[in-house]
């Protein structure tokens, strides 16, 4: 009886070892799949890099203070449209994921306007850091899209 176990346990492992394998023997060919070069999550500096440059290409207009790709925090100088001197705005874009999403990307703005010879901090509407959010992420999925042709 023992020497039955012994020998059934044995074939066991055979049997396991050679399925195991005849499932590694189908990984072994020398096609590798093509690289995805539209994906979703291009992460080359730290950060989704579609987002990023979509960013940088958005608040161009203004003077950068700080560009830190790795953490994914653009923050802008102040800025006065030439049309509008008596105002100003500082913007700061945040990238917090690696995906190409929208709940990845951040933007805060500040607003000031001269009053009495100097600046005096201004509400910033909602909707304007909602428009800006917007067409990043329409830059975004544009430069993915470049990317796929």
């Amino acid at each position: 009886m023992r020497m039955t176990q012994i020998r059934l346990s044995t074939l066991t492992r055979l049997a396991l070892g050679g399925a195991a394998l005849a499932s590694l023997a189908a990984c072994g060919g020398r096609e590798r799949p093509a690289a995805d070069l539209a994906a979703s999550q291009v992460t080359t500096i730290g950060v989704n890099s579609y987002l990023w440059r979509a960013a940088l290409e958005t608040v161009s207009f203004a003077p950068l203070l700080q560009a830190d790709s790795a953490g994914g925090v653009i923050v802008t100088d102040w800025y006065a449209n030439p049309q509008n001197p008596g105002e100003r705005v500082k913007l700061t874009v945040s990238i917090l994921d690696q995906d190409l999403r929208a709940d990845a990307l951040r933007v805060a703005a500040s607003r000031q306007v001269a009053q009495g010879g100097g600046w005096v901090d201004a509400p910033v509407q909602a909707a304007t850091v909602q428009k800006l959010e917007d067409i990043i992420l329409t830059k975004a999925r544009e430069l993915r899209r470049q990317a796929i042709s």
